[in-house]
């Protein structure tokens, strides 16, 4: 499981003996650990999938309050709890993934949010977490993004929600916003796909994925429906994730997402999205920037943010492409600052 740190001995036996032994027992340890994450990780996926058989529909693949760890909070966050409960639109907020990650994810955020006061909802797209759908079999963003818009159909009259969408979960959003406008109060893209109408979500990977090779490696590439038409769907190896998505991220984190990531569909993201300024446009839209992002460099973000502004763009230093991973309390204090925005 994940990557192995392997410590050798030193030439001289006789003065470095201890050190041999002590290397050994350091090897010992990193795989006992290891083992213990791969179970916790296997751990937390069936508790999931039993928290999901109590609810019907899109509500199977929600997460609320699984955790029963409290990050806590400094004094500085926490006023903006107390402020934020007198000035908030809505407490609502749906958290929404990127490709080949699930509700899992936002682990650390869901807990912040809840101690925040507020009522974090994440949600697995299809194929993607516990939902057992077989991403070569997702041909569209609608089938992709339908465990969302189902959500959004849901909702009691009246009400509305904050998305927050992360990498290609920024489509998802944009496709919620087009169809479901009048339900959304705020959206935010952290490090996500916010194209402009017309665009392929693809297209603005397409460079990074290409300097790593992914493309022309056949291995990550499925081809559900013969070799002789498009690719299906594409998985990462572990090498490729930890390079590009989790270059800042705790090790721990690393190895629930290399044991929980899964194949995401192609389909979704080769398609074109049409979005109007009737409905897409009418809803105020963020973007987080994360400024030390390997998958989707702070150039490419840039590129997004001057082809379809914003209303206002937050940046977290030191981040890689998971800040929810990485820099937790950064982006949990900018997304309790955008939902206080009157």
């Amino acid at each position: 499981m994940g990557n192995h740190l392997i410590c050798f001995p030193g030439k001289n036996g006789g003065k470095n003996g201890s050190n041999g032994r002590q290397s050994k027992r350091s090897r010992q340890k990193m795989a006992a650990e290891e083992e213990l994450l791969r179970r916790q990780a296997l751990s937390r996926a069936i508790h999931q999938h039993q928290l999901s058989q109590r609810f019907d529909g899109s509500m199977s693949r929600r997460i609320g309050s699984t955790s029963s760890r409290r990050i806590a909070l400094s004094e500085s966050n926490r006023k903006l709890a107390a402020d934020f409960i007198e000035t908030a639109e809505t407490k609502k907020i749906v958290l929404i993934h990127g490709e080949g990650f699930g509700a899992w994810c936002w682990y650390k955020s869901i807990s912040l949010l809840e101690e925040s006061g507020l009522l974090p909802t994440a949600l697995d797209l299809l194929g993607s977490g516990i939902d057992r759908t077989d991403a070569d079999s997702i041909s569209t963003l609608a089938d992709y993004a339908k465990p969302l818009t189902d959500y959004l159909h849901n909702l009691p009259e009246g009400e509305k929600v904050i998305l927050v969408g992360h990498s290609c979960g920024g489509a998802s959003i944009s496709y919620a916003l087009e169809h479901y406008s009048k339900k959304i109060s705020k959206a935010i893209f952290v490090s996500a796909t916010m194209v402009a109408d017309g665009r392929r979500p693809y297209d603005v990977f397409a460079e990074e994925l290409a300097s790593a090779d992914v493309l022309q490696e056949s291995q990550f590439l499925t081809y559900g429906n013969g070799k002789d038409n498009p690719p299906t769907s594409l998985m990462l190896d572990k090498q490729q994730i930890k390079s590009l998505y989790f270059n800042q991220s705790p090790s721990k984190d690393i190895s629930l997402a290399t044991v929980s990531m899964r194949p995401f569909p192609l389909g979704p993201i080769m398609e074109k999205l049409s979005l109007s300024q009737e409905n897409y446009g009418s809803t105020r839209r963020f973007f987080i920037q994360t400024l030390d992002d390997f998958a989707l460099s702070p150039d490419i973000q840039e590129k997004l943010i001057r082809e379809n502004p914003p209303e206002e763009v937050y940046k977290i230093k030191g981040s890689d492409h998971c800040p929810f991973f990485s820099k937790p309390q950064s982006l949990h204090k900018i997304l309790l600052e955008i939902a206080q925005l009157p």
